[in-house]
């Protein structure tokens, strides 16, 4: 399913890429649908609403109002790189500010940003594996098949082998979701209601307030829920493999139509949240809580057939957003940053030397981002929201890009540099913090205020580079 589908399209960086622009409403849902909703989703979700309560909503808040840029976004993104060739986030971006460097550290800052989130689906393939089969297949060994898997499909068939594989798991994700979500309560209390009145009589009453609890168990404070629903909304159109979508859409329509459906995708939460509140008080102190759902499947002395079909869905949810993050960075890598080297630039646009790096770069991603899954502690969620305060960076440069005329080169550049230091400084130091709030709230902060003085103390880009996107 995989590899067919990369044999219709052209064998060209457009067709590898951007799937010939020819994307449908049905695989465009599917494929942003399944490329956000990932190992996170269905490990990080449940061991959230297991060890956390209330805190796992902040993921149903931000997701619905995440998608809403991308209605206006989308339409205009696709318009410039039909006309242009542009199939990358940061090929638009460095074209706006006519920057050959914002174009560098915008693939630079991609690939750092992504490595994080690919890591985030090796790890949920080798909890799942390990934990299914008691340790007889470690971590390290569970991450590498599924993801040798992975690299066969995306190398040979790019974002059209993403795009289907994703539908056909997207599909299988929702029905294993709603079965669990139904049939787990039931069996261990007689219903949700039932678990709900003992969760609420027990010592969890406290994690059912929201804003829920901390990691450390402590409760969570506004400041951190509504920074961190806040940051994830902001980035969550800016992921490069969910932007990058824009130029693979065969319409306009398409794009809008799949914003406006895009919130029933998001019903699919509901029952993977009920997942990790029915192991509450059955399978008390489970550490790491990423790992409940295959701990509950494993304890509960359930068929064989039914275990490897969930396991199946929570694989499905990992590779399909691992898939579209490696194409991803492998692309923006390429396009973006080797090819903005003097001496490789001709050399790599010629030809099919640009998409057989892009292969080359598959692979080597898909290392980089082995080698971390194994060794990092990182809880999967909190490497998530981590990722997310990078990756929001980008929004303000988005914005100006379409609808801020006067936003320059040089403002963008100092924008988007102050935004990354303010947020690492934060991420690392979080004594540092006014308020406890989400690091990227401060880098954002930053972020505007750089854009917005060096903008208006430099020059302004040419008129008629401007009119190429705010007149659209």
């Amino acid at each position: 399913m995989g590899i067919v589908p990369g044999l219709k399209v052209t064998h060209s960086t457009d067709g590898y890429v951007a799937g010939d622009r020819s994307m449908n409403l049905l695989i465009l849902y599917f494929v942003i649908g399944a490329s956000i909703f990932s190992s996170f989703a269905f490990l990080g979700g449940p061991g959230w609403a297991y060890s956390r309560g209330a805190a796992a909503f902040y993921i149903l808040a931000y997701s619905s109002a995440g998608i809403i840029p991308f209605y206006f976004f989308g339409p205009k993104a696709r318009k410039i790189g039909q006309k242009y060739g542009f199939v990358t986030q940061a090929e638009l971006l460095a074209d706006r500010f006519n920057s050959r460097t914002l174009s560098v550290l915008l693939s630079i800052t991609t690939v750092v940003v992504l490595v994080p989130y690919l890591t985030l689906q090796m790890k949920g393939a080798g909890l799942v594996l390990s934990t299914i089969s008691n340790g007889a297949i470690p971590d390290w060994m569970g991450a590498g098949i599924a993801y040798l898997v992975v690299l066969i499909y995306v190398y040979f068939s790019g974002v059209m082998g993403v795009g289907w594989t994703n539908t056909f798991q997207g599909i299988f994700m929702l029905g294993i979701a709603w079965f669990l979500g139904i049939y787990l309560p039931e069996k261990m209390y007689g219903g949700i209601d039932p678990m709900f009145e003992q969760l609420i009589n027990s010592d969890f009453r406290q994690a059912l307030t929201a804003p829920g609890l901390q990691s450390n168990g402590e409760p969570w404070n506004w400041w951190g829920f509504n920074s961190s629903v806040i940051i994830s909304a902001i980035g969550f159109t800016m992921w490069p493999h969910f932007f990058m979508k824009a130029f693979a859409a065969k319409s306009d329509r398409t794009i809008k139509l799949t914003v406006v459906l895009y919130p029933t995708f998001l019903i699919f939460l509901v029952p993977i949240l009920i997942i990790g509140f029915s192991a509450v008080l059955q399978f008390p102190g489970v550490s790491p809580s990423d790992t409940i759902l295959p701990h509950v499947l494993v304890q509960m002395d359930l068929p064989v057939v039914l275990i490897g079909l969930v396991c199946a869905g929570t694989l499905a949810a990992s590779m399909s957003s691992g898939d579209a993050i490696v194409h991803a960075a492998a692309s923006i890598a390429t396009r973006d940053g080797l090819a903005n080297i003097p001496s490789l630039n001709n050399w790599i646009r010629s030809g099919s030397n640009e998409r057989t790096i892009i292969r080359v770069l598959v692979i080597i991603i898909s290392l980089i981002a082995y080698y971390y899954a194994v060794f990092s502690e990182k809880d999967i969620v909190s490497l998530l929201l981590a990722a997310y305060g990078g990756i929001a960076q980008l929004f303000p440069l988005t914005f100006a890009m379409f609808y801020w005329p006067r936003a320059n080169g040089k403002g963008a550049l100092a924008g988007l540099i102050g935004g990354i230091i303010t947020t690492l400084i934060f991420l690392y130091f979080p004594d540092l913090k006014p308020l406890p709030m989400h690091e990227g709230i401060y880098g954002l902060i930053v972020n505007v205020v750089l854009l917005t003085i060096v903008s208006f103390s430099t020059k302004p880009e040419k008129l008629d580079r401007i009119k190429r996107y705010t007149s659209l």
